[in-house]
Formats: structure tokens, C-alpha cells, sequence
């Protein structure tokens, strides 16, 4: 895995931020920070992070989003304990015909890989051309022969596990029109599981949507 500081002051609390498959931190600079850093994971071709990094806070806040809510998931042993945890347009069950992506979604995305990442499944993140023109004004960093690797290496760890949940998370955000994991899907999976769900009038990145971290830790009360 990587890590970006998005910012680093020395605060008392910490909003870790666990990304979605193929993205940084840089579509995300947009959200003001408030009085806490903000910690940003991603690339989960490695799943592994240095032991001490979220050590020295009070508080610790979780948000998750996509691949970022099964990964964070399963990696609850090695996080901090957190005050709110939050799951955003992902489920914990990646790969999935009722509770994820499906899983011819999922083959056809990793097939073609390299094209999608150049347009359509780029375009298919938003509602509208709006939100794309502006990720596209602060575009992931990574190459895409980088982002394909993680998708193959998520491919692998995904089928080496069995899928189950437990309670972890508090809220979930979903959009009401994702193209990435069905919004049905999304809804079936948290009510199953009695966890709150916060609609969105939005897509699979909803980001746009929000001014600051806080903004979106406040959604779920």
C-alpha cells in the first residue's frame, strides 16, 4: 500500500482516508481539512502499512470509499480504534452478484483494463459531464500500467479470501446513481446488515459534492 499526508499538522485528530482502486490522493485535495489531519491510503497491490503511522492522536476518524471499504474492512486489526467509520459507495463483499459488483462487471473491467482507464470507466465514476470535467482539472497521478497491476493483484487477493462481514462500520453513503457498484447492490448489502444508509443525489465519486472531510463525516450523525 501507499500513503499521502494530505495534511499534517500535528493536530489531535486523524480522518484516514482508505481510497478506491486505481486513484491518490490528488482528486481529493479539494476538501478542506479543518482541524485535523488528513492521512490517505491507496494502491493495495501490497497490503501492508508501517506499523506506527497513525500512532500520536486523541481522536481517529475512518472514511472509506469503493475498494477502500472492503480493504479497510479487512485490515480493522491493524487500524487504530476509530470514533466514526464510514463507507462510502463500496460494500465488503468486492465481487459480488448481490452485494458488490458483479461479477461479470468486475472480469469485463479487468479485461479491458488499459482502455477503460483511458475513458469510459473514468467517465462512468460521474453523474454528469460536469464532475468529470473537474476531475479531469486534478487527475489521479499513477500510470495506468500501475493502476492495471493493483486491479489484477485485487483480482488474486479477493478470490484467496472468503468473503463474510461482521459489524464494523457505522453509516454508509450511497449514490443514487453509481455505474461502478450498483446502487441496489449497495443498499441490499448495509440493510441486510442493519447499518444507516445516507442517500446521494450523485455517482460513484461523489466527491464533488463536498466542500471539507468534516462535511462528509457529518452526513452520518
Amino acid at each position: 500500500m501507499q500513503y499521502h499526508w494530505l495534511n499534517k499538522k500535528n493536530n489531535d485528530d486523524l480522518t484516514v482516508f482508505f481510497c478506491g482502486w486505481s486513484f491518490d490522493g490528488k482528486p481529493f485535495k479539494h476538501l478542506k481539512y479543518s482541524d485535523k489531519d488528513v492521512l490517505v491510503i491507496y494502491d493495495y497491490t501490497e497490503p501492508e502499512l508501517p506499523e506506527d503511522i497513525f500512532e500520536g492522536y486523541e481522536k481517529y476518524f475512518l472514511i472509506t470509499w469503493s475498494m477502500g471499504v472492503y480493504i479497510a474492512y479487512l485490515m480493522q486489526t491493524s487500524l487504530p480504534q476509530f470514533d466514526k467509520k464510514i463507507a462510502i459507495n463500496g460494500t465488503p463483499f468486492p465481487v459480488d452478484n448481490e452485494l458488490g459488483i458483479p461479477q461479470k462487471t468486475f472480469d469485463l473491467t479487468l479485461k479491458y483494463v488499459d482502455s477503460g482507464l483511458k475513458g469510459k470507466f473514468q467517465q462512468n465514476l460521474f453523474k454528469n459531464p460536469q464532475d468529470y470535467e473537474k476531475y479531469l482539472l486534478s487527475p489521479v497521478e499513477r500510470t495506468i500500467e500501475n493502476r492495471a497491476n493493483e486491479l489484477v493483484a485485487l483480482d488474486k487477493f479477493i478470490h484467496a479470501r472468503k468473503a463474510e462481514y461482521s459489524k464494523f462500520y457505522d453509516c454508509a453513503i450511497i449514490s443514487d446513481t453509481d455505474k461502478i457498484i450498483p446502487t441496489r447492490n449497495q443498499i441490499k448489502c448495509w440493510e441486510k446488515y442493519n447499518t444507516p444508509i445516507v442517500m446521494l443525489d450523485n455517482g460513484h465519486f461523489p466527491f464533488f459534492e463536498f466542500s471539507s472531510w468534516d462535511e462528509i463525516l457529518d452526513k452520518c450523525k
